[in-house]
C-alpha cells in the first residue's frame, strides 16, 4: 500500500496552554480554574463587577479582574477576546451563557471545541484539537452548578485527564 497508514495511536506529540481563563461562576468556569491550580497553570479572566457569582463573589483566591460591568455577557465576551481558543464542556444540550460564548467565540473568530461530557467522549479529540491550536490562553466555559448540579467535579475530572502530562507550551 503507497501512502501514509493509519495509526490509532497518535504520535506522543501534545501540547498544553500556559494559561487558563474563565469567568470565575460556580460550574465549569471554577473547574477551569482549580485545573489550572492543581496543574500549576497560571489562571486569571475578567469576572463581573463585584464579582458576582451565583453563590456570592468569586472568591478572592481566583486571580480575576473585575469587569466595569455586573453583566455576565460582558465577561464573558471579554473572556472570549482575551483567549487564543475556547474549550466548552457542557451536559445534555447548549443553553444560555454556555450557548452564548460559543457564538462569541465563533464571532470573534477563535477555535471553539464543545465536548458532551454526560456521553462518551475522547480524551484524544480534546488533545488533538489542543495540538492543532496550540492555545496559549485557553477559556475554559460551560454550564454554572446550579443549572447542572454536580457539574463543576465532573468538569474538574474531565479537565484533569486532558491535560494531565501534557507538556507545558514553550516559550517561541
Amino acid at each position: 500500500m503507497v501512502g501514509p497508514q493509519f495509526t490509532p495511536e497518535r504520535s506522543s506529540e501534545s501540547f498544553c496552554p500556559t494559561h487558563i481563563v474563565s469567568g470565575g461562576q460556580t460550574g465549569v468556569d471554577r473547574a477551569g480554574l482549580e485545573a489550572a491550580i492543581a496543574l500549576g497553570l497560571s489562571h486569571g479572566g475578567w469576572c463581573p463587577r463585584g464579582r458576582l457569582a451565583e453563590d456570592g463573589v468569586v472568591p478572592s483566591r481566583f486571580e480575576l479582574q473585575e469587569n466595569d460591568s455586573d453583566d455576565y455577557t460582558v465577561r464573558t465576551e471579554q473572556n472570549v477576546v482575551d483567549s487564543d481558543a475556547t474549550l466548552i464542556l457542557y451536559e445534555i444540550q447548549l443553553k444560555g451563557g454556555t450557548r452564548l460564548t460559543q457564538r462569541l467565540a465563533r464571532r470573534w473568530d477563535r477555535p471553539v471545541l464543545c465536548i458532551q461530557i454526560d456521553q462518551p467522549w475522547s480524551i484524544q479529540t480534546a488533545r488533538d484539537w489542543l495540538l492543532q491550536h496550540q492555545p496559549e490562553r485557553l477559556n475554559v466555559a460551560g454550564p454554572r452548578e446550579s443549572s447542572a448540579p454536580g457539574i463543576q467535579e465532573r468538569a474538574m475530572q474531565a479537565l484533569l485527564r486532558i491535560l494531565e502530562q501534557q507538556p507545558h507550551a514553550t516559550e517561541h
